[in-house]
């Protein structure tokens, strides 16, 4: 036994030497080859003293996963910078050419982090260069209006240089297929084994600009998609005549986050009838730094300390943030009985949204299609379940991510079984409306200004109207907790945890049982009383949940675009009070468990 043990340890020690040279003899190769720049060549010359830092950099490659690239910007394989991007690119236009659909093009958005235009270029060039025309904004765009765009201008593909909400030192590279969502099977294992296959860095493709525009492989676009992507944006609209009337009377204020919103959100607002929108002027640039928040997510509190303290000043209804590529709304409305403004999660307006949105179409037509579908990621709050069993609607469930709403909506038209009438995630993310496949914070924006004035007629704030939502549906209370661990060694650790909770479930949380455990990797779900076993019915996902007593529910996952793990969970209460006490108690559970396995 000592005898094997040795043996392992030996054969562990050589294997961490042979992964030592690796990244070594890949760091030197990038430092003195002159491929690459100058100023990369230079950047690493200034780590030559800090092996961890090289090791960082260098011992894999930024891996593209099914949402593509997300990263570093800096210099080596593990970080986003134009040899990284150019290289990806070059396998997703080895897969356009291989699957013959070179001849539609590709469109290519891009946000307000540093590096943005330079990789989106650096993508259209590489895309030229293998044939493909590349149609690239001029300047940058939400993620929604690229999504919408890649259908308008039927393209095969779509590229959108964007990290969403991730600090500044991140950028990010996600591909869309032909219908609008981001690459979904069998495309995304296909491009990212292209991307794979692409091992030689002087292999890869690029042209110069001027030619590219001379030969028709370069066409920058606008105006000609923003007029005609806001024009589909009113379309969604259900009381126009009511904000005609209301709008003046009610306040909003908005900040884009130094990101993508600012002109969209802005537009659509005023030209529906708002015209009291008060834009944080200290956020309201582009600016790849975030020079007013650490991190420039809606989800985090101290992204709205300037628009609250603002919103005070000029008694505003709604308050709005959307993250830097606007896919993503944060929201706080006023509650006139205490003076405060109260958070809504990213659960709360959606649901909020769904009912409005379902219930408008239903008061305004008389009736729901008998194939209605409201769709909802797996860590979405159950108070949605309710409120399709009021509707009479179906709800179905898919992993989460946005782009597995995006394919039910595909699923429908291309099998005519099914009418989308709403989806959601609980990170901020919805779509009312199918003219994109991705969550869309401008057409969200718009839809809860027109709610304001809705309930404006009616004497109410949108909190009086949550608080009848949740009267009417059941007081559900949802949550999670992310904790981050990165580098090499935080991934080993995030997958400890999930490996420990696979192999140890959990049959009590508090005073809560589970009743079944949902493995979507294994792709089962077990009830725990028979132990009768049967499939999830969704893709495969590392993914863990445990169905509990009272209604409630805990979700464990690694994130997909973070180094975090996360535990989603939700509870119903008899009131908001009750809601909140369960809550609280089952997070203390959950953080217990944490500490535990991690």
């Amino acid at each position: 036994m000592k005898k094997q043990n040795r043996k392992d340890k030996i054969g562990l020690e050589k294997k961490q030497e042979e992964s030592e040279m690796g990244y070594r003899e890949t760091y030197e190769s990038w430092l003195n080859n002159p491929y690459f720049d100058e100023a990369t060549r230079a950047e690493l010359q200034a780590i030559a003293g800090n092996e961890k830092e090289i090791e960082e950099r260098f011992y894999m490659d930024l891996e593209f996963g099914t949402a593509g690239l997300r990263g570093i910007i800096g210099a080596g394989t593990n970080r986003m910078n134009i040899y990284t991007v150019r290289k990806a690119t070059q396998g997703l236009a080895n897969y356009i050419n291989n699957v013959h659909a070179q001849e539609k093009g590709v469109a290519i958005a891009y946000d307000s982090r540093h590096m943005s235009p330079e990789f989106a270029d650096v993508a259209a060039l590489c895309l030229a260069a293998n044939g493909i025309k590349a149609y690239v904004f001029e300047s940058l765009r939400p993620t929604p209006e690229l999504s919408y765009a890649v259908r308008r201008l039927g393209c095969t593909a779509g590229i959108n240089i964007t990290a969403s909400h991730n600090p500044p030192e991140y950028n990010g590279y996600k591909v869309y297929w032909e219908d609008g969502a981001q690459i979904t099977p069998p495309h995304d294992t296909g491009i990212m084994a292209e991307v794979k296959a692409v091992t030689d860095y002087n292999e890869v493709k690029t042209m110069n600009r001027d030619q590219a525009i001379a030969a028709g492989l370069y066409q920058v676009i606008g105006s000609d998609v923003d007029d005609v992507y806001i024009a589909q944006l009113k379309k969604q609209v259900k009381n126009p005549e009511l904000i005609k009337e209301y709008a003046d009377q009610i306040k909003i204020v908005y900040t884009p986050l130094h990101g993508t919103g600012n002109i969209p959100a802005r537009r659509i607002m005023k030209e529906i009838g708002f015209e009291n929108v008060y834009v944080v002027p200290e956020q309201e640039l582009p600016d790849g730094e975030f020079p007013t928040v650490s991190y420039p997510n809606p989800e985090a509190p101290e992204a709205f300390e300037l628009a609250l303290k603002l919103a005070k000043e000029k008694d505003a209804d709604l308050v709005l943030a959307t993250d830097p590529d606007a896919d993503r709304l944060g929201v706080y409305v006023k509650d006139t009985k205490s003076g405060e403004y109260i958070c809504l999660t990213g659960n709360m307006s959606g649901s909020f949204l769904a009912d409005y949105e379902i219930g408008q179409k239903l008061a305004l037509e008389g009736k729901l299609p008998e194939d209605g579908e409201l769709i909802k990621t797996v860590v979405t709050s159950n108070l949605v379940d309710a409120m399709a069993k009021y509707y009479g609607i179906k709800v179905t469930e898919c992993l989460t991510g946005f782009k597995w709403i995006g394919r039910e909506i595909l699923r429908m038209e291309t099998t005519g079984k099914g009418h989308y009438l709403f989806g959601f995630e609980e990170s901020y993310g919805c779509l009312i409306g199918t003219h994109a496949r991705d969550k869309d914070a401008i057409v969200a924006s718009m839809a809860l200004c027109e709610a304001a004035a809705y309930y404006k007629l009616r004497g109410k704030t949108i909190w009086d109207a949550m608080l009848d939502m949740y009267e009417k549906y059941g007081y559900y209370k949802d949550n999670v907790i992310a904790i981050t661990h990165k580098g090499i060694e935080g991934l080993q650790k995030i997958q400890s945890i999930m490996d420990n909770l696979r192999k140890n479930p959990p049959m009590k949380f508090g005073n809560y049982d589970v009743t079944a455990v949902r493995d979507y990797l294994k792709d089962e779900i077990v009830d725990v009383k028979t132990g009768e076993k049967k499939p999830t019915g969704i893709p495969k996902s590392n993914v863990l949940y445990f169905e509990l007593t009272e209604d409630a529910w805990l979700c464990v996952r690694p994130s997909g675009t973070e180094p975090k793990i996360k535990l989603y969970f939700g509870v119903v209460g008899k009131d908001l009070a009750d809601a909140d006490e369960k809550s609280e108690k089952l997070a203390v559970i959950v953080k217990d468990l944490l500490n535990q396995l991690g």
